[in-house]
């Protein structure tokens, strides 16, 4: 099955629904604002991580409705007539402001605002959703892995427990908030991530002894490389790989049984042979808890898979898309808000700032839609979109800079793994 590269089917049937009534009561072409939050952070979180903006810009620029996408649209009478004629040359022509890339969010932070007819904005609904509420859980949970490991680095491995275009965008969220590297080749190519790879237990399974596996693989990549030590007994395991590569033997891997213990025993065995530079990198189902367990442990890197692309128990960010001020009848935008009880919103288009002590310490999230900055504060949005032209890009290793800058910035409860309160109160004016 081939997937249209447009993007424009991604969406869901209610938007074409809403579309073909708006164009037939003739409120389509109101000007509309739409506003990404979340309501609250899920999984007792203590703050959010936003991902995906680059993304989104680059779905954004694909958004066409093409001959293959219409006529699918009209064998399945999803629209009539003048929705086809609509979509046909449908081009976002508005206004996107955002949060940039790695910065941090809390409960009813303006993530992202469309602004244009309610035509262009409702039909992006979906697909913004899709990418941020995606990118954004997987940023979260890898930020408070980053932050559980210290100094010791991270290598994404979750690409066989995820859908496969999933896997692409997880590592490259995984990369923005410090993972080292990862193991997907598609985003080494698409985002520039760096990749890594050790070998598994299939390898040394595949030769008639573990001490040909390991000679092979030394033969092929040299003696820095990553020997995988538990396929039968560890501790024959080491003695070999330190007999065949030499005390310039790279690294081993260990990916089962309790790790603390097994790296202990192996850090001990590896010095009493003369390999005290050799690393010990550690996986199997680890998570940002089973990372802090192994703080004192002698562990120099982790590999993470099926915890990072699930996000950790928390795959999706929970993030909404609602419509926050329409133009009226007399040409005004007037601000609206959805009521209802357990899911309201507050209206009007708004801004957001940073409110920091002396310290440069945060204190709080403000959101105004005075447009007016407060003082000791710092401006959180940027403008991502103008008359449908993406007017910023940035490259990861920035993004990657600015989510250090903010990590830092908040105080020092943010990071605890423990279930709580957003680590900063959102104060609306």
């Amino acid at each position: 099955m081939t997937m249209s590269m447009s993007g424009a089917l991604l969406t869901d049937h209610y938007e074409l629904t809403m579309l073909q009534a708006a164009l037939r009561s003739g409120a389509a072409s109101r000007r509309a604002v739409f506003e990404v939050f979340a309501r609250q952070l899920p999984g007792g979180r203590r703050y959010g991580v936003v991902a995906g903006i680059g993304r989104v810009l680059d779905a954004l620029e694909h958004f066409r409705f093409g001959d293959e996408e219409l006529a699918f649209l009209s064998d399945g009478r999803v629209v009539d007539d003048a929705t086809l004629d609509f979509l046909a040359g449908y081009r976002f022509r508005g206004r996107v402001d955002g949060y940039p890339e790695g910065e941090c969010y809390f409960p009813g932070s303006p993530i992202m605002t469309v602004e244009g007819t309610f035509a262009e904005a409702v039909l992006l609904e979906t697909l913004i959703l899709s990418v941020l509420n995606h990118d954004c859980a997987i940023a979260a949970a890898a930020s408070r892995m980053v932050h559980a490991a210290g100094s010791r680095p991270i290598i994404e491995m979750g690409s066989r427990r995820t859908h496969e275009m999933a896997a692409v965008a997880a590592a490259r969220s995984a990369y923005l908030c410090g993972f080292a590297s990862t193991s997907n080749l598609m985003a080494g190519r698409v985002y520039g991530v760096p990749t890594a790879g050790t070998a598994a237990h299939a390898f040394t399974l595949l030769h008639d002894s573990e001490e040909e596996a390991f000679a092979a693989q030394i033969a092929s990549l040299g003696a820095a490389t990553t020997l995988l030590v538990d396929t039968y007994d560890v501790e024959r395991a080491v003695r070999t790989a330190v007999e065949l590569a030499g005390p310039e033997l790279g690294a081993v891997r260990i990916d089962s049984g309790d790790l603390a213990e097994a790296a202990q025993q192996v850090r001990a065995q590896l010095d009493a042979l003369g390999a005290d530079r050799t690393r010990i990198l550690v996986t199997g189902d680890l998570d940002e808890y089973s990372i802090a367990a192994l703080a004192a442990a002698p562990v120099d890197g982790y590999g993470v898979g099926t915890s990072l692309v699930t996000g950790s128990g928390v795959p999706t960010a929970a993030l909404v898309y609602k419509l926050v001020a329409r133009e009226s009848a007399s040409g005004v935008l007037e601000p609206v808000a959805k009521k209802s009880v357990g899911k309201p919103s507050r209206g009007g288009r708004k801004e957001a700032f940073r409110r920091l002590d002396e310290s440069g310490t945060a204190l709080a999230e403000l959101v105004t839609v005075s447009h007016e900055q407060p003082s000791g504060a710092r401006p959180l949005r940027v403008p991502l979109v103008r008359d449908g032209e993406v007017v910023r890009r940035e490259g990861l290793e920035e993004a990657r800079a600015r989510h250090r800058s903010a990590l830092a910035e908040l105080p020092v409860t943010a990071c605890q793994l423990s279930r709580g309160d957003a680590a900063l109160p959102t104060v609306f004016d």
